[in-house]
């Protein structure tokens, strides 16, 4: 069963336990056999069919590159309830655990000592008391990263110390903007905000590490639009995501980018130079060793670039799977730009810093790592995918400030 598919199974079933909620509350309070029966046959119809509705809308073509009412009224509070509800699903099924083998325990100890008072409603009312606490939490978190959590955009400054960075790029700025991710939840509008701070940064270059639109190949043209004042001394350069590709906009988005003065690096590289003084930069389309949703697994990854990689240079890659990085590394690439998960997008950092869905399909969720012969840094990204949403994990831009080690 493929990952997507568990996916859609949890969250179906977790649509499945608040149906059950629900209704068994709206039974506590009446007594009427005719309303028990319309709110046993209609909640979890309901619950169901916005389900089902939103993974519809998720993939509807075309989709808007500016907020519509429909996504206001609509699309954005089914997005709230389906994230909301699966988080607080997640949270509840310790405590249901816990009631099972509660119950288990007292249905043995009814067989041994039949006489027994085993009834305590003080522990049950508590345990129920606390449940009904931390399953609401993920609901007031939900409204948070709509409304907030998902434009309180950081910049995050990452110093990168390389051995053989030639002496005139110490203190080089490289900025990367990653999962832009076009659509009525990251607007035409909003994207160009967000690239007029990255000019504000003023570093030397800019990067862009893919997945510029969804599902709908027609919002390509309002994407480059957005992102064509980037504007830096050393230029800007990009590399494609696995959403460019499932769009089959990889060429023609290509070809849009250069006449805006952004060049996408495909299987290619580019010096970057300051006198006679250079260091190689390197870009890839999404490359993954398993199948993701319609990307066919990459039996040798990075294998198109192994002859782009200049030795005794610095070599830096855009490569929007972080993935990549286990395979750059053993080839000496020294540092690895990538993007791809959205820092999880709920990560739930006040619970654990370990806690995100894309702990799932890859250990590199956000942020910096290291291992013999390299470096990686996950970019959040600034857009949003499934519902628009983030909590713990804010959009990012990253300026990386490159150091003579």
């Amino acid at each position: 069963m493929s990952f997507f598919a568990i996916v859609l199974l949890i969250i179906g079933g977790s649509q499945l336990y608040w149906a059950w909620r629900i209704v068994r509350l709206a039974w506590r309070k009446t007594s009427s056999p005719t309303l028990r029966t319309l709110v046993a046959a209609a909640v979890p119809v309901i619950l169901l069919a916005g389900f089902f509705y939103l993974f519809r809308d998720f993939a509807r073509r075309p989709e808007p590159v500016h907020m519509t009412l429909r996504d206001a009224l609509v699309t954005a509070p089914f997005g709230w309830w389906i994230g909301s509800s699966l988080f607080g699903f997640l949270l509840a099924i310790p405590f249901m655990i816990a009631s099972g083998v509660r119950a288990g325990v007292r249905g043995v100890a009814r067989l041994l000592w039949p006489r027994a008072n085993l009834r305590s409603p003080a522990r049950r009312d508590f345990l129920a008391q606390t449940t009904n606490i931390v399953t609401a939490m993920p609901f007031l978190g939900g409204a948070y990263g709509l409304f907030y959590g998902r434009l309180n955009l950081e910049t995050v400054e990452q110093p990168i110390r390389l051995a053989n960075l030639p002496r005139p790029f110490h203190g080089f700025r490289i900025a990367q903007l990653s999962d832009i991710h076009i659509g009525p939840f990251m607007p035409e509008d909003q994207i160009r905000k967000f690239a007029g701070i990255a000019n504000a940064l003023k570093a030397e270059m800019i990067v862009l590490t893919g997945d510029y639109v969804t599902f709908d190949a027609g919002t390509e043209y309002a994407v480059v639009d957005a992102l064509s004042g980037l504007r830096a001394p050393f230029g800007v350069y990009g590399c494609l995501g696995n959403h460019d590709a499932w769009a089959r906009v990889e060429d023609s988005i290509t070809e849009l980018f250069a006449a805006s003065g952004v060049r996408i690096l495909r299987g290619a590289s580019a010096a970057i130079a300051i006198g006679a003084d250079w260091f190689n930069l390197v870009g890839v389309d999404f490359q993954s060793r398993h199948r993701f949703g319609p990307s066919a697994p990459v039996r040798r990854v990075l294998g198109n670039i192994e002859n782009r990689i200049v030795r005794g240079r610095v070599n830096i890659l855009l490569s929007h799977n972080p993935d990549t990085f286990d395979r750059a590394a053993a080839l000496g690439i020294d540092l690895s730009m990538a993007g791809h998960t959205h820092g999880g997008q709920a990560a739930l950092e006040f619970i654990s810093p370990e806690i995100a869905p894309s702990r799932l399909v890859t250990p590199y969720v956000a942020g910096l790592f290291e291992k013999s012969g390299g470096r990686l840094y996950v970019n959040r990204g600034i857009g949003t995918i499934g519902v628009p949403i983030r909590i713990g994990a804010p959009p990012e831009i990253t300026v990386y400030r490159l150091e003579r080690a």
